[in-house]
């Protein structure tokens, strides 16, 4: 099992969570986030007066998968979370971390059935 950590643009979550549905992730937690990387912040104007925005609004999305899902799953993040046609800085990263073990509240299932 794996927990995948993608950091995207907000305005990719919903392409994001449509394409995970038809490889048949159905499971996410999806948390607003604001951070900064090689973009270094932008300017924004407010009543014609300019500043500088040092953190940038992100979406934070978790998913748990069994190791059999993790490189579709991935492929699909990558594909759908990139702006243009090669991608831009700050479209975002994808963290895979492994995951000891699951247990479903609900059900008791432990172990991948869980997730």
């Amino acid at each position: 099992m794996k927990l995948l950590l993608a950091v995207i643009q907000p305005t990719k979550l919903q392409a994001v969570r449509e394409a995970l549905a038809q490889i048949g992730v159905q499971r996410m937690t999806v948390c607003d986030a604001q951070g900064y990387g090689r973009q270094r912040g932008q300017v924004a104007t407010y009543r014609g007066i300019e500043y500088q925005v040092h953190m940038l609004r992100k979406i934070s999305v978790e998913i748990w998968v069994n190791d059999d899902f993790v490189e579709r799953t991935v492929e699909v993040l990558s594909r759908v979370s990139k702006t243009g046609s090669r991608g831009q800085i700050g479209d975002g990263k994808i963290f895979i971390l492994a995951t000891e073990e699951a247990f479903a509240i609900e059900s008791g299932v432990r172990g991948p059935g869980a997730v």
